[in-house]
Parts: structure tokens; C-alpha cells; sequence
């Protein structure tokens, strides 16, 4: 993950030049239409959004420090929940408080540089969870189909290596997006019909050939989004396969539910986004649109937390901990 930061920040540095002298003779800046809608309804809107943020950085805060903080949860399958809800933190920040500004104070202008600033951690942080959900369902592959085993096969070691690639594959196929999308020009309009900087509406607005950033587009999305798809697809039917085989039906459902709530989570985060993003040429930006990236930039985030906290008892009771403290548990008494 630091060296996909590094690689980020040096590629900062040689665009700097090239977006100057590109902002000299094109629009500078991009209008995002948002949500236009009443006074009241975009006040009643920011304050639903506001609380939506607000609780989803607090269940994805609470999460990280729980599973760093309790020892019981150092195992693959925490450690992996936690870089989720790390990611989900930097996710709702790359898209919500400018939608927030927008609605509270109608300025919906945007620099290129900072268009593609927030395009560049969008797509990376998007990348990075579509491999992180296929790790997570290849560690529950592994600890339903070889529980014997599992410890040998997912090693400490091994997760850090897999949270580390999902991270770095992530933010370099994002790196190498925004190299073809930063090369188009961009002459007018500066209309953006989308609440975020996203691929398709400024591959519509481009005035310049989009041939080679839509293909690079297209590809990085076969690799980043339907190769994680069909890994998470193989190992869920490996494990039905498996569940089948258990002889009590309180067996195949105490083993499902090691792995319900990450097939949820996967379940509404692919939907929304092989809707919006696996097709071959930019899409039209039209208003259900909007509505689709509401759903995995808002909602999702929101979600997640819930999702995996209902469903396992673990975490649920290592968060009461956390949160009400020991005072409210029996002390420990010698025998």
C-alpha cells in the first residue's frame, strides 16, 4: 500500500506540468450538477447524507480499532474485515463532503486538478475492494472446505500479502486509468451530470479521440472487476458444494453463517457496479444513474458495518467491550 502511495505522489509530480500547460487554452474547471432539486429538499437531503456520514465513519472507526485492539480477532478473517472498514473510511471521504458542500452551499465547481484527484482515489479505492471481497471469499473458501488445514494454507504471512496486492493492484490500475483519461482534452461544455468525478460522464465531455481510454478502461475493468467477480463466484460454489455434503442441516447452517454476511456485502457492492461500469464505451450519464453510485458510494459504506456486526457474534461482542468497557463485565475471580 505505501509503495501505491509513493507511485501516486510521484506521478503527482509529472502530471503538475502537463496540467498547467493543458488549463492555458481549455476549461479549467468542471460544474457538477449533483442533485439540483428545492431549498427544503436539498436541506432535508444534507442532513440525511450528513447523518449517513457521520455514522458510517463512526461503525467503520469503531470496527478497525476493535479488531486492532482485541487480540481474539487477530485471525485472517478479521484482519481482512478490518482493511475493509479501513478502506470504506477513505471511500465515503473521496465522494460525500464535496456532495455535502454542494447541498449546503450550491458551489459545484470543481478544478481539473482536483477532478481528477478525487477520480484517481475513487477508482483505486473501488479496484482495491472488488479484490479485497475476493480474497475475503477465498479465506472463507478455505476455512469451510480445509478446516483442518486452514491454519497451514492462510498463514498470518499470507493474509498480509493478499490485503497488500489487493491494495496495490488497486491503486496502480487506477494509475495507469488516469494516465490515458489525463491526456484527453476537454474544450466545453464543463458540465458534468454526475454528483462526483467519475470515468464515464468526463470521457463523454472529452473533445479529443477516447478510443485507447476507453479500451484501457474496458480491459482494467474485465481484470479489477469480473476476475475478482468469478474468483468470489468460484469459491461460493465451492463452499455450496461443501455445505451439501454436511450431514445435519445445524452444521450446513452454522458453517453458512461464517460466510452470509460477506456474500450480502458482495451481492449489493457487485450488482451496483457491474451495472455501472462493465460496459465497453462511456456510458450516457442519465439521473438513475446517480442514483446507482448513491447506492455503492454511500449506501454500501453505510451498510457494510451492520452487515458483519449483526451476523457474528464475535465482533459483537468484542465491540460491546470496546465501546461499555469491562465495567459493566464480572471481574475475573480466581477459581
Amino acid at each position: 500500500m505505501a509503495f501505491s502511495f509513493f507511485l501516486f505522489f510521484f506521478q503527482v509530480v509529472t502530471w503538475t506540468e502537463t496540467m498547467g500547460n493543458w488549463s492555458r487554452g481549455h476549461i479549467a474547471e468542471f460544474v457538477l450538477v449533483g442533485f439540483p432539486t428545492s431549498p427544503p429538499l436539498q436541506c432535508l437531503l444534507f442532513v440525511l447524507f450528513l447523518a449517513i456520514y457521520l455514522l458510517t465513519l463512526l461503525e467503520n472507526a469503531l470496527i478497525v480499532s476493535t479488531v486492532w485492539l482485541t487480540p481474539s480477532l487477530h485471525r485472517p478473517m478479521y484482519f481482512f474485515l478490518g482493511h475493509l472498514s479501513f478502506l470504506e473510511l477513505w471511500y465515503v471521504n473521496v465522494t460525500v463532503p464535496r456532495l455535502l458542500g454542494a447541498f449546503l452551499t450550491q458551489e459545484r465547481r470543481v478544478s481539473y486538478v482536483g477532478c481528477m484527484t478525487q477520480l484517481y482515489f475513487f477508482i483505486a479505492l473501488a479496484c482495491t475492494e472488488c479484490v479485497l471481497l475476493a480474497v475475503m471469499a477465498y479465506d472463507r473458501y478455505l476455512a469451510i472446505c480445509e478446516p483442518l488445514r486452514y491454519p497451514s494454507l492462510m498463514p498470518s504471512s499470507l493474509a498480509i500479502r493478499l490485503a497488500a496486492s489487493s491494495w496495490g493492484s488497486g491503486f496502480l490500475s487506477s494509475m495507469m486509468k488516469l494516465l490515458f483519461i489525463s491526456r484527453l482534452s476537454y474544450c466545453g461544455p464543463n458540465v458534468i451530470n454526475h454528483f462526483f468525478c467519475d470515468i464515464s460522464p468526463l470521457l463523454n465531455l472529452t473533445c479529443s479521440d477516447k478510443e485507447h481510454a476507453e479500451l484501457v478502461d474496458f480491459l482494467l475493468a474485465l481484470v479489477m472487476i469480473l476476475l475478482p467477480l468469478l474468483a468470489v463466484v468460484s469459491s461460493y460454489a465451492a463452499i455450496m458444494a461443501a455445505l451439501l455434503r454436511i450431514p445435519t442441516a445445524q452444521g450446513r447452517r452454522k458453517a453458512f453463517s461464517t460466510c452470509a454476511s460477506h456474500l450480502a456485502v458482495v451481492v449489493i457492492y457487485y450488482s451496483s457496479t457491474l451495472f455501472t461500469y462493465a460496459r465497453p464505451q462511456a456510458m450516457s450519464t442519465f439521473n438513475h444513474n446517480k442514483v446507482i453510485s448513491v447506492l455503492y458510494t454511500v449506501i454500501v459504506p453505510f451498510l457494510n458495518p451492520a452487515i458483519y456486526c449483526l451476523r457474528n457474534k464475535e465482533v459483537k461482542d468484542a465491540l460491546r467491550k470496546s465501546v461499555l468497557g469491562r465495567c459493566h463485565y464480572p471481574r475475573d475471580v480466581p477459581d
